[in-house]
């Protein structure tokens, strides 16, 4: 036995050894990108991307011949050139104050309802059986190649032979209208992803249709839900071309309210500036308050 434990041990092989080999290009690549630089990198790009709103904040708090006579840059040698005169102009100008009140009583109520239906008629393809929710659901997503120049002729003839042409309620109906194709394929097809025995187990436990929507459904959604209210919402407040058509002076926004302030005063600047400043910085606060809700909305799905 021990001369064959000798010969075994003489016989078996060497040790593996590990050699580290040259990382491949792959991983270099890989390295690079999530290294340091790359950061740096990134937030140089993102500061470039606010340097319009900076230089428009900026613009908006100086006097209007220093806006006139050079750029906003020379705030920074001249930082006693900051005052907020045109910030005063503006609240005192009833076109631009009234406008972005108008503002706001079209793009929440737009905003509200696609959410609202849209997720109803998202559960209702994802989840209910009725007759032809295939096809329906086939020529919702058929509506989403119908460009909004199209339609603008005939609804405008329609709602004028119904009497909401010039209104905020013609516009937010136009903006549900357009929004609701997109909202319903997102939300289908998120709803979708949700496990079946999650609802079969909720079912069994006696909660009807409602009750699953609201108290597993709408839960569930929510990133994908939140990410369709910040993209109709950025939709609908920097929409100019529906406005522009379907209201009037009572109705407008504060997109076409700046556009007739720069028809009618084209060196208004001490109007416009602090204007389109506003008009600016209140999406960059809406999606920056639900950055975190509209990545998880837009990568859902994106990885099992």
């Amino acid at each position: 036995m021990s001369a064959d434990a000798g010969r075994l041990t003489k016989a078996a092989p060497p040790p593996l050894t590990v050699v580290k080999g040259e990382q491949s290009l792959g991983g270099r690549l890989v390295s690079f990108v999530s290294g340091g630089l790359v950061r740096v990198f990134l937030i140089v790009v993102g500061l470039f991307w606010l340097v319009p709103t900076i230089g428009l904040l900026l613009s908006s708090l100086r006097p209007p011949e220093e806006m006139t006579a050079s750029g906003w840059w020379e705030v920074f040698s001249k930082p006693s050139q900051l005052t907020f005169e045109s910030y005063d102009k503006l609240l005192g100008n009833s076109d631009i104050t009234d406008s972005i009140v108008n503002t706001v009583l079209i793009t929440v109520p737009a905003t509200v309802l696609v959410v609202v239906i849209g997720s109803l008629a998202g559960y209702a393809f994802a989840w209910m059986e009725f007759p032809g929710r295939d096809w329906w659901f086939l020529g919702v997503v058929g509506l989403l190649v119908v460009p909004v120049q199209v339609a603008l002729i005939p609804i405008a003839e329609l709602f004028g032979n119904i009497g909401i042409f010039g209104s905020m309620t013609g516009v937010i109906l136009f903006h549900v209208g357009f929004g609701l194709p997109f909202a319903v394929f997102l939300l289908r097809n998120f709803f979708a992803e949700i496990p079946r025995e999650l609802l079969e187990a909720a079912r069994l436990d006696g909660a009807g249709e409602l009750r699953l929507f609201f108290r597993v459904v709408m839960p569930l959604g929510g990133p994908a839900i939140a990410a369709l209210g910040i993209f109709q919402f950025l939709w609908v407040w920097n929409d100019m071309l529906v406005a522009l058509i379907f209201t009037d002076a009572d109705s407008q926004p504060i997109t076409v309210a700046l556009q007739t302030q720069v028809r009618q005063f084209g060196n208004n600047v001490d109007i416009l500036a602090p204007g389109a400043f506003i008009s600016m910085v209140i999406p960059l606060v809406v999606f920056f308050a639900f950055q975190r809700q509209f990545v998880s909305g837009v990568m859902a799905g994106a990885v099992k």
